[in-house]
């Protein structure tokens, strides 16, 4: 049996038909695509902005840690320059105090009694620790008188403690500028003895000195150990 053919409505109608399939395939398709291309543009845009909030946030980083350091340093620096002035404002107060005592050592030789008996002193512990026939004393140029008269002095309580004899010269090589006292020279030129008011002071301030920043600024918190 076979068919019969198509007259021209049918295959209007037919056409029709598989125009509007074709078009709502098409329709699908697009959708698909779009759908697609939508979540492909989502995941991009995501990519895109978490690798931005990234470089952001390292940059942010990068800045933050490079404020943190400098100001870390400009803390370190200021500190420092405190603690520099700090240090020079104590050493100033420090030489302020020794300059003090310096004026008063000067005092002493101002007085001349009482300057004859330290002399004889110094000199007599000389004698003692030299222990020798013969030595040169050497004071100020100014103080030769005294010198003279505190060595005769001198000459004889060393005789009476020691039971020796001596021999002795006094010359006026010490500058007039310093604070006085007397350097005893052993008779072979060998040894020394510097019992200047000068180095009476440097020794005791360098004896003090410890004890002095103690006493006026407290103890060192990093200093474990005292002698």
């Amino acid at each position: 049996m076979s068919s019969r053919p198509l007259n021209e409505d049918e295959v209007i109608t037919q056409m029709n038909k598989m125009v509007a399939f074709i078009k709502q395939e098409a329709l699908e398709k697009a959708r698909e695509i779009k759908v697609k291309a939508d979540e492909e543009f989502a995941i991009e845009k995501a990519k895109i902005v978490k690798q931005e909030q990234q470089a952001i946030d390292a940059q942010y980083e990068k800045k933050r840690k490079g404020a943190e350091t400098a100001q870390k340093i400009t803390q370190s620096t200021l500190t420092n320059k405190s603690r520099l002035k700090l240090l020079h404002l104590r050493e100033e107060h420090l030489q302020d105090l020794f300059a003090t005592s310096r004026a008063a050592v000067l005092q002493l030789a101002n007085d001349q009694t009482g300057y004859v008996q330290f002399l004889e002193g110094v000199i007599v512990q000389g004698f003692l620790e030299l222990l020798e026939p013969s030595v040169t004393i050497h004071v100020r140029n100014r103080d030769l008188g005294v010198g003279e008269q505190a060595a005769a002095n001198a000459e004889k309580a060393y005789k009476e403690i020691s039971g020796r004899s001596i021999k002795y010269e006094v010359e006026g090589i010490l500058s007039d500028d310093s604070a006085g006292g007397v350097k005893l020279i052993s008779g072979n030129r060998r040894i020394t003895l510097d019992n200047t008011l000068d180095e009476r002071l440097r020794l005791l301030e360098d004896r003090m000195l410890p004890e002095i920043r103690r006493e006026l600024f407290g103890a060192n918190p990093n200093r474990k150990f005292y002698t």
